[in-house]
């Protein structure tokens, strides 16, 4: 499927090593893992920083390979996930300061077009999320209560 608002087609990207087994020079076991996963969620990271911070600092490519579960449903499963999905957070979070740049510039009308095009993609979202159950049915995005959702 291509990009929503670009016409790029969007396919390229990295790809996950072949072998599934944990690396033979991986000194950290599941609950060390595990424990270093808790200790950056209290910190307030997103389960991608997380995951980015675990691959550049303590050499684990793919916690799941480790663990045998991903970063999110370590989380959930400890009650430290977010109430909202990451991927809606950040979109939230860009509209928020469209939303502020634009107060300061009311001029900048390619802004308004470029806040418009991320608030389709948020209520696109959140219908998906929706329809899953991950977002209770009467969740609704509102750009007046949307700093509060982020700060």
């Amino acid at each position: 499927m291509g990009r929503m608002h670009t016409p790029g087609k969007g396919i390229s990207q990295s790809s996950l090593p072949y072998r599934r087994s944990v690396p033979t020079w991986l000194k950290l076991t599941s609950e060390d893992v595990k424990e270093q996963i808790f200790k950056l969620a209290k910190k307030g990271l997103t389960p991608s920083q997380i995951g980015v911070i675990l691959r550049d600092s303590h050499g684990v490519a793919q916690v799941r390979h480790v663990t045998g579960n991903k970063i999110l449903r370590i989380l959930k499963a400890q009650g430290l996930a977010s109430t909202i999905p990451e991927d809606l957070y950040c979109l939230i979070k860009k509209a928020v300061s469209i939303r502020k740049h634009l107060e300061r510039n009311r001029k900048d009308k390619d802004g308004k077009f470029r806040l418009i095009l991320v608030e389709s993609r948020i209520h696109r979202l959140a219908r998906y999320y929706k329809s899953k159950k991950v977002l209770p049915a009467v969740w609704k995005y509102e750009s007046a209560t949307a700093s509060t959702l982020v700060s």
